[in-house]
């Protein structure tokens, strides 16, 4: 996707290029040793600070997927995925932070509940559409799935109750439609000009 396509034409892409925003990188690469520390690597010299990374195995033997969220501007999401590229183990780089995507986080909380409190704990997780996993005397362990927003907000209204434990799976990522990323990436023939061609 051409930069230019995505700002308007006032002259103001170059202003546009440097603000900074979330990124969503997904990339298919071989499932083997040392890929993951070789990715982590690349961020770490370059001193790009990865928001989120998940990494999970695919339908296909062999390859696993990577979700990367990271906050930078166009330019340099277009260099990450330019550098991702030449690493020899990955196969297929996508940034979709502009394509319509569905977003999702998984997070288990394990919160402080005893007997007063229950009843008001499992009241703000029928609201926020969680559900209890594990039940113990003076605590619960609740699972939610959500954006980064519903996720943040629930955190932040449990956290007077007291989390003792939590973690999270980093964001996963999948574009809408019938079309998927495909593992291998479409190439488009390229015209040689010649002499006469403008």
């Amino acid at each position: 996707m051409q930069l230019s396509s995505r700002l308007s034409g006032n002259g103001s892409t170059t202003a546009a290029a440097r603000q900074r925003k979330l990124h969503t990188f997904v990339a298919y690469v071989e499932d083997k040793p040392g890929v993951l520390a070789r990715v982590a690597a690349l961020f770490s010299r370059r001193a790009y600070n990865i928001d989120s990374l998940a990494v999970g195995r695919t339908d296909v033997e062999g390859v696993s997927r990577m979700t990367m969220v990271m906050e930078c501007d166009d330019t340099t999401a277009r260099l990450v995925e330019a550098n991702l590229y030449k690493q020899v183990n990955v196969l297929r780089v996508e940034d979709v932070t502009y394509e319509p995507t569905l977003v999702r986080d998984l997070a288990l909380i394990k919160v402080a509940a005893n007997a007063e409190q229950r009843a008001q704990v499992l009241q703000i997780v029928e609201v926020f559409r969680a559900r209890v996993v594990d039940v113990a005397p003076e605590a619960l362990v609740v699972e939610i799935t959500g954006t980064e927003d519903k996720l943040q907000g629930y955190i932040e209204v449990l956290r007077p109750f007291g989390i003792i434990e939590m973690v999270r799976t980093g964001t996963i990522a999948m574009t809408r439609g019938a079309e998927g990323i495909s593992i291998d990436p479409t190439f488009v023939s390229a015209t040689v000009p010649t002499n006469g061609d403008s």
